[in-house]
């Protein structure tokens, strides 16, 4: 398997792995094993040489990462033709608080919104960011139709989902162009939609793939899989597209490509 691939059948070429920001923007209310203190400005920067220079094409943000799209927007002046820029719509956090709105109105504001805070004038992909009622969302909230349009107006190239059941994973791999979706050897209940994914062509981006950091190291138990064993997982299927690491640790992010090169093979 390569390294770049096509994600889906939206013509896009990502990296295997792409790098999740969220560390770059907020630092409460997270589940990371470890407390952290954002990066400075150089030290974001020297991350994202570092990513480039693994061969890394991809980066997720939201603006539920806190400042991670306005940092970026900074970071990546006069660089956008080097990345495939993933964002969000639906989740706000405020005030230590996650607040969601699906509406068309709120999508439609959102997503220009984010354009401002990147610099950019077209996102590669926009994901609903789903508070656990995924077929609501699906079906009656509206959200996906507004990100058609704005798909049809050129300000967003592919569209989706990040779902949280099995069953919206399952109905957005029928009407989406990508699905995020968690997939991890602690965690395989979502298999059938990357089954589905793969039969019908729907792109993927694995989130959570190293268990949110909890299961990427090794302990005396042997209670937790490892960092190999989880890359393996992840790219034994036909229809992982890319899997998103969210890291700020230079070493860790190198490990893991070379994680997933293996997998690769």
């Amino acid at each position: 398997m390569s390294w770049l691939r096509t994600l889906g059948k939206t013509g896009l070429q990502v990296s295997a792995l792409g790098l999740g920001t969220v560390k770059l923007g907020r630092d409460r209310e997270v589940k990371y094993p470890a407390a952290y203190t954002l990066p400075d400005d150089p030290s974001a920067a020297r991350l994202l040489d570092t990513a480039r220079e693994l061969g890394i094409n991809l980066l997720d943000t939201a603006p539920a990462y806190g400042s991670s799209e306005q940092r970026l927007g900074r970071l990546l002046a006069g660089q956008r033709q080097h990345w495939l820029l993933c964002s969000k719509v639906g989740e706000e956090f405020i005030d230590g608080q996650s607040r969601f709105d699906f509406s068309p109105e709120h999508t439609r504001r959102s997503v220009q919104r984010s354009l401002r805070r990147l610099g950019t004038e077209v996102l590669d992909i926009v994901l609903v960011h789903s508070d656990g009622n995924d077929l609501d969302i699906i079906e009656r909230m509206g959200t996906l139709q507004a990100l058609a349009q704005l798909k049809m107006e050129g300000l967003v190239r592919a569209i989706g989902i990040s779902t949280k059941t099995v069953a919206g994973g399952l109905a957005a791999a029928r009407v989406c162009d990508v699905v995020m979706l968690t997939y991890n050897p602690q965690y395989r209940e979502e298999l059938p939609v990357l089954d589905a994914c793969a039969e019908l062509g729907t792109g993927t981006l694995i989130k959570k793939v190293l268990g949110s950091g909890h299961l990427a190291g090794s302990d005396e138990q042997g209670s937790r899989p490892g960092l190999q064993a989880c890359m393996d997982l992840a790219f034994s299927h036909p229809g992982t597209g890319a899997a998103i690491v969210g890291t700020i640790n230079r070493a860790h992010l190198q490990a893991n490509v070379e994680a997933a090169r293996r997998a690769l093979g």
